[in-house]
């Protein structure tokens, strides 16, 4: 006969922790805030932190993982991953325009040099902050898939130059400015708010989004997941360790 202690009623039982697939850096970061709030809350979490997102979405559809939270939307909506999917926007990290010859974006004068990243998707995203600076002109629609021959306005006759985005950095001091995302910045000691000419908006089409597989989006757990991410605690953790060079949308 078994006693009383070899007894754990359903109810009771404990509930395994939801693993989150994120990278290092502020995903992660972020993340353990999220993790502090949500245990208030009754939500175990687990972090799976991975050197890059390859495989992420596919461990997430295929429940290794619970919820993924790494990527971006547009990068996410261009996988489109069949299982998953997009639940709230957590933070955009900023692509900014740098430079170390002018101050602001209006000193830029006409003929400038301005570097821009070679790759896609960011060379759109480049080109869609230089347009919402006024710099240049894109087609209409163009914008999340943007290219050079996209741009239909260049009245100040700025020289447009892709290069790769590990270049970006060190080119700055041979031209007028450049585009650079937020990890490559990063990497060369640049911070968006404190070092940049021109800074992408945070409710960019490009924030970063949390995906979980769609069987789960109407959870009780997954709605806790986003008011725990979304919540006063991490507000204040994203403005006070990142100063805006990490952007809130919502």
């Amino acid at each position: 006969m078994l006693g009383a202690a070899g007894l754990v009623p359903r109810a009771f039982a404990v509930t395994p922790p939801r693993r989150i697939g994120v990278l290092p850096g502020p995903h992660a970061d972020i993340m353990a805030v999220v993790q502090r709030v949500a245990a208030d809350r009754g939500l175990a979490l687990a972090l799976a932190e991975r050197e890059d997102g390859r495989g992420i979405n596919a461990d997430v559809a295929a429940g290794r993982l619970d919820a993924a939270c790494f990527q971006d939307a547009v990068a996410f909506a261009a996988e489109h991953p069949a299982r998953l999917a997009n639940i709230a926007s957590t933070v955009t990290l900023p692509v900014a325009i740098y430079s170390r010859r002018v101050a602001s974006v209006r000193a830029l004068r006409p003929g400038s040099t301005i570097a821009i990243p070679r790759e896609r998707p960011t060379l759109a995203r480049a080109l869609v902050l230089l347009h919402n600076h006024g710099l240049v002109e894109l087609r209409p629609g163009s914008g999340l898939v943007a290219t050079l021959r996209d741009v239909t306005g260049n009245r100040f006759r700025f020289q447009l130059t892709p290069l790769p985005e590990a270049d970006l950095a060190t080119a700055l001091t041979r031209v007028d400015a450049a585009v650079i995302a937020r990890p490559c910045a990063a990497r060369a000691g640049l911070l968006p708010a404190r070092d940049s000419i021109g800074l992408e908006d945070a409710r960019s089409p490009w924030a970063g989004v949390l995906a979980v597989r769609r069987a789960d989006r109407d959870a009780g757990w997954v709605r806790t997941l986003v008011a725990s991410y979304q919540s006063e605690t991490v507000k204040r953790f994203v403005f006070e360790h990142y100063q805006d060079s990490v952007r809130r949308p919502w």
